[in-house]
């Protein structure tokens, strides 16, 4: 993944804001546990809801019951948001991540994740890779990736920064 372009928007942060750097954001990321999802219904709808996911090779990645909502909006539509933040107003960073979800199905690839989720959760996540997909519980679990195409980075309180990371 190539550095993003980085900027902060004069409108919408305080006069001595800086732009939250990529490393910071980056982290938030990495280190994130739960994160919200938005989709798009057929009929146009917002669907929201949180799941886990991970951050690995430059993309956020993560994984749905092939009967779930989100599933099944993303066969119709691949725009989605990821979302992540405090819920404080004087502290934190939020990060919003757009791009466009693709099933991953390679295998070696799907390995990687499945220790990465492992990993991340103290073993808590465990994922047998078969047929292109997470196995779980008597269910296939499609994985997919997000490529961002770009990020916003919105720096909270006592001095509030609107950040944009663009690739």
């Amino acid at each position: 993944m190539n550095e993003p372009v980085t900027t902060i928007d004069t409108q919408f942060s305080d006069p001595d804001a800086t732009a939250t750097s990529w490393e910071e954001t980056r982290r938030v990321l990495e280190t994130a546990e739960l994160f919200w999802i938005v989709t798009v219904r057929a009929n146009g709808r917002p669907h929201v809801t949180p799941l886990v996911a991970v951050w690995l090779d430059g993309a956020l990645h993560f994984c749905t019951g092939d009967t779930e909502q989100k599933a099944i909006n993303l066969q119709r539509n691949p725009h989605v948001i990821l979302a992540v933040g405090s819920i404080q107003w004087n502290a934190g960073l939020d990060v919003v991540v757009e791009g466009d979800a693709v099933q991953v199905t390679d295998e070696n690839m799907l390995k990687r994740l499945a220790e990465v989720w492992t990993t991340k959760w103290d073993g808590r996540w465990q994922y047998e890779v078969r047929n292109g997909a997470f196995r779980g519980e008597e269910v296939t679990v499609p994985v997919f990736s997000v490529t961002p195409t770009r990020i916003f980075a919105f720096a909270e309180g006592p001095c509030f920064g609107q950040t944009r990371h663009q690739f």
